[in-house]
């Protein structure tokens, strides 16, 4: 079948925006909520098994902090440091968080030769838009963030729901991800999925993976057809 669409992931696949951008927003909001919690690089890394930001919170209460968890409104201020945390992340992105190599060109050929643009993500809307210039939000006919879905990767829904908004087949489009939860979120929607490692993110398990780069500088729309052509080959199903 023809390629037709690509689905990108954000945070890791389009910018390298954990370290920089989303740890740093939520120690932000953690300071200002008057909270001692201080998510360092390793403890990050070891949190980002968990995806959806108000997901992590609760993640790392239950391990650290399970006062935290005994509060009767406790989900309202998961909820509260979560809208914090996405408030500071605005700012940073403001302050510019570059895309990864590759990123701009690829999305831009990709819509030149016809091809349709996806996402699929657990982060909110808001931090979409706050990464991309207008002009390059612009490319993508369907964007699945945050809690469109209630089950976030590794489960497939966001993905599932993206190939329902396109009205594709998932053999008709490739996915573009960072991460092990994500690779296992495409792989269960039946998509064949190109991998390019983040530093949290290069020790996972790819296993299966179509490709793995170091990032998408000097990766083509034919490259890209090439791949899809054998990952969808008539001998095998994916």
């Amino acid at each position: 079948m023809k390629l037709q669409a690509l689905i990108f992931d954000v945070d890791g696949t389009l910018a390298d925006t954990e370290g920089d951008g989303h740890r740093l927003a939520f120690n932000a909001a953690f300071a200002e909520a008057g909270l001692v919690w201080h998510w360092d690089p390793a403890l990050y890394g070891e949190l980002l098994a968990v995806t959806g930001g108000k997901e992590r919170i609760r993640f790392f209460c239950a391990r650290h902090a399970p006062e935290f968890l005994q509060q009767t409104d406790v989900a309202a201020r998961i909820k509260e440091l979560h809208a914090a945390k996405t408030r500071h992340y605005v700012a940073l992105c403001a302050q510019g968080i570059p895309l990864r190599p590759g990123v701009e060109q690829l999305l831009r050929e990709a819509r030149a030769a016809g091809l349709r643009l996806a996402i699929a993500t657990t982060t909110t809307a808001e931090n979409i838009d706050a990464l991309l210039a207008p002009d390059l939000r612009a490319l993508f006919e369907t964007v699945g963030a945050g809690d469109t879905v209630p089950n976030k990767k590794p489960a497939p829904d966001i993905y599932l729901w993206a190939l329902a908004q396109l009205a594709l087949p998932a053999a008709a489009c490739l996915a573009l991800e960072d991460s092990a939860n994500g690779l296992k979120s495409a792989f269960a929607a039946g998509l064949a999925t190109v991998i390019t490692p983040t530093d949290y993110t290069r020790d996972h398990d790819f296993s299966g993976a179509l490709a793995r780069l170091p990032n998408l500088g000097g990766v083509t729309v034919p490259l890209l057809r090439h791949w899809h052509g054998l990952a969808y080959d008539s001998d095998k199903k994916w």
